[in-house]
């Protein structure tokens, strides 16, 4: 060895140890705010020049780490430090639970050896998300540390995807031990049972008026490809949800989410891909209307877990989705001809649409939040990140916004947990760092979050946001009039000035009270290269007209 050359060292931290896992599964930020507990993970993340991205509420953190898992389709990282910031997580991670997204958290824990003496910030956090997680533990040792982070990024990133969360103590992140090699488990995916293809393509081909629904799990699960073939190879009339949407791109001629009711209405089968039968879906059950008979059903999932129990299935199959949709489109015996029923719901898709556009260009003052959309859509490039965190206001995203593109469209899905848009802007503004990043806010979501505009300043990370603000609970205020005759705790404060919070923050923003107005303030906020925010002045009259409550 001559004087300039160092001897490489034969042990690490176990920060390094489990970072070093972290990266091996595709890690490449960290979300946190900041903690001593866990401040070996941060020089873990120096040494290697893996950015931090610190935020300013740790829920902020890790919708943020699982909106990148979302949108990477590898599970991300959040690094929270002991006691109460692991406990602000639960619900990001009951999110993250509810909606199949891939997501790890390291907590840190009070020394082991200080264990029920009452140090700072000494909880047991595992019982805690052991319901809402994967996997919940404790890596008691720096030992151990490696090889439980590679099982939580395992569980995490595998079929059915979903959070999973490992504690750390103090004494063991601290600790050293001898550097080996890696750990990084690799899981074949899920056939699926050939049978069960047969009896899914049998179901299919009785149809006469079939729809095919596209859910999250089909991005998910990198199927986006095998959907659009067997979309256009079979001529089937498609609706997509949460981030299913853009698979098939806007401007489709298959895609009929528009005719939403009608197609689902007047089924015979429906086939639900990757998204389960819950209420979005009234549960399983489409059609049977004034006697008629139900649709039948299959649901096609990408474990066998999350094959629906409630729900009458005339089949089902389960395992990877590119395999379960190319499996069912080559046993179809011929190709079926369903023009006649999607040319009738392209006459409903057409109908709509008309009725949409006078909203869209309403002149309505105060205005109408449909305009909102009359306004952007124009403006919105084909690789734009939407996301929506809110009620009736991005229940309007949701009618009229189209991606072109899959993996364009972030929302809370079926958890509905307000708050989690700020954390997703954050991430989709790293992993697509090109691309327009707008996040959509009703005002009772952006009180949420805002705070953390200062964590788009500091990382320089512009943002558009988009407020509808009708000075209400508006999700809330028009179920309970119409079940009360009035409401309480349903208003907030007339016209705040959510821009200019932004602006003290360090970025941009103005309220809009004019609808010739919104136009130009979006494009000023596109020009801006800093986080702004356009604060639209909407009718609390003007709600969503919503079929469903979530019961």
């Amino acid at each position: 060895m001559t004087e300039t050359e160092t001897e490489a060292p034969t042990t690490s931290h176990g920060g390094v140890q489990a970072l070093d896992v972290a990266r091996a599964h595709g890690v490449n930020t960290l979300f946190t705010l900041s903690g001593a507990h866990v401040f070996p993970l941060y020089d873990a993340a120096v040494q290697v020049g893996m950015p931090i991205v610190d935020v300013r509420h740790e829920p902020s953190a890790v919708f943020a780490a699982e909106a990148m898992g979302k949108l990477n389709r590898t599970p991300g990282l959040a690094v929270l430090t002991a006691g109460p910031g692991v406990t602000n997580g639960v619900s990001p991670v009951a999110q993250a639970m509810f909606s199949g997204s891939p997501l790890v958290v390291v907590g840190g824990r009070a020394p082991a050896g200080r264990w029920g003496s009452g140090s700072l910030q000494e909880l047991d956090h595992p019982p805690i998300f052991e319901t809402i997680t994967k996997l919940s533990t404790t890596a008691h040792t720096v030992e151990t540390i490696a090889p439980i982070v590679d099982d939580a990024f395992t569980a995490a990133g595998s079929s059915h995807r979903g959070p999973t969360f490992v504690d750390v103590p103090m004494d063991a992140i601290f600790a050293h031990a001898p550097i080996g090699e890696t750990p990084h488990t690799v899981v074949a995916p899920i056939e699926p049972d050939p049978d069960d293809l047969t009896a899914a393509a049998r179901a299919l081909a009785e149809a006469t008026q079939p729809v095919l629904i596209i859910g999250t799990d089909v991005w998910a699960d990198r199927a986006e490809e095998a959907a659009l073939r067997f979309v256009e190879e079979t001529g089937i009339p498609v609706i997509s949800n949460g981030m299913g949407r853009g698979i098939v791109p806007g401007g489709h001629p298959q895609l009929v989410t528009k005719a939403r009711s009608a197609a689902l209405n007047g089924a015979d089968v429906v086939v639900v891909v990757g998204t389960p039968l819950d209420f979005r879906l009234g549960y399983g059950v489409f059609g049977g209307k004034d006697g008629a008979t139900p649709a039948k059903v299959v649901h096609v999932v990408d474990s066998p877990g999350q094959v629906a129990r409630h729900a009458t299935l005339a089949a089902s199959a389960a395992g990877d989705l590119t395999a379960c949709l190319d499996g069912i489109l080559t046993r179809l015996s011929s190709k079926p001809d369903w023009t006649r029923w999607l040319v009738t719901l392209q006459a409903t898709v057409g109908e709509a649409t008309a009725r949409d556009n006078e909203l869209l260009t309403a002149e309505a003052d105060p205005i109408h939040p449909a305009r909102i959309y009359g306004e952007l859509l124009p403006r919105l490039a084909d690789d734009a990140v939407v996301i929506g965190d809110g009620g009736d206001f991005v229940s309007f995203a949701g009618k009229y916004v189209e991606p072109k593109r899959p993996g364009g469209w972030l929302d809370p899905g079926p958890y509905g947990c307000l708050g989690a848009g700020m954390g997703a802007a954050i991430a989709a503004r790293i992993s697509r760092p090109s691309s327009q990043v707008v996040l959509l806010y009703g005002d009772g979501a952006a009180g949420m979050s805002l705070m953390d505009v200062d964590t788009l300043v500091r990382h320089n990370l512009p943002v558009v946001m988009v407020v509808g603000n009708n000075s209400a609970w508006g999700l809330e205020k028009g179920p309970m009039q119409m079940l009360y005759g009035y409401d309480v705790a349903a208003d907030l404060a007339p016209n705040t000035r959510y821009d200019q919070v932004v602006t003290a923050l360090g970025g941009g923003g103005e309220m809009v009270t004019d609808p010739s107005e919104i136009g130009p303030a979006l494009d000023r906020a596109f020009g801006s290269g800093v986080p702004y925010l356009v604060n639209v002045i909407t009718d609390i009259n003007a709600a969503y007209p919503r079929a469903t409550l979530g019961i």
